[in-house]
């Protein structure tokens, strides 16, 4: 599903708070119980959130991560003011990896109109919305297709990242942690992200205001790799004292 405006918004005061009282959510938002009731029906069939007697909360699994129609659509406004903030950062005639996710798949729409690219990805359908730049090159990891997703994994897929040293990797995450742990759910995929922090020059991560505080199984990384953060909104505390100390540049997109 697409959220309505009211509904997102009630995304976000759940995210937000972690778990929030059908009553308070009424209240939040001046309707009546029964459009909260059908709002979080809804939401929650389209496992966005999960209900409990009387309330609501934000799905806590840290094995499974969100099926990825859903994440198509979930945020999709504010994945687009990140990819177009990223699109404006990266120079033309440069070397890119992209990994998977639905933001990078949002920056692959952007970067349409840059010369000169060599574009790295592990992402069919980064490859698929890249091969409409006849500017762009666009080089295709091998391994293991997810059939969910279009990733690209596996161990060929990783001895395939170290060929290369590129001048920045572009890159998704599922969940940022308070200690500044960037985690994700499938190891396979996290080995893949891994090398490719590893060959690149710089490392720019993507990612909205949900991935902060969001749980997930697999360590990929520190904060302290990244060069910059995009997202599209100011990261809650402790964040902005971990970016601080550990040199990170964030840009939060308009």
């Amino acid at each position: 599903m697409t959220p309505n405006p009211r509904q997102s918004q009630l995304l976000e005061e759940v995210r937000a708070k972690g778990a929030v009282s059908v009553e308070a959510l009424a209240e939040r938002f001046g309707v009546t119980l029964q459009t909260v009731r059908r709002d979080v029906k809804l939401l929650a069939e389209a496992g966005l959130l999960a209900r409990f007697h009387g309330g609501v909360r934000v799905p806590t699994s840290t094995v499974e991560n969100i099926a990825y129609r859903q994440r198509q659509s979930l945020n999709a406004e504010a994945k687009q003011r990140i990819a177009r903030a990223v699109a404006r950062a990266v120079p033309e005639g440069c070397s890119l990896i992209l990994n998977i996710g639905t933001t990078t798949e949002a920056v692959a729409r952007e970067l349409l109109r840059h010369r000169g690219l060599r574009v790295i990805t592990n992402n069919l359908n980064v490859a698929a919305i890249l091969t409409d730049n006849p500017d762009c090159e666009v080089i295709v990891a091998g391994g293991v297709v997810r059939s969910r997703d279009r990733g690209i994994v596996g161990e060929a897929t990783v001895d395939f990242i170290r060929q290369f040293k590129v001048d920045i990797a572009l890159i998704g995450i599922s969940g940022i942690e308070a200690d500044g742990t960037l985690r994700d759910y499938d190891f396979r995929e996290v080995k893949v992200s891994r090398a490719i922090i590893e060959h690149a020059r710089q490392v720019w991560l993507c990612a909205d205001h949900s991935k902060f505080n969001r749980p997930a199984m697999v360590e990929l990384a520190h904060v302290s790799e990244l060069d910059m953060l995009f997202t599209d909104a100011p990261p809650p505390e402790p964040y902005p004292r971990l970016l601080a100390d550990a040199g990170v540049l964030c840009e939060v997109a308009a």
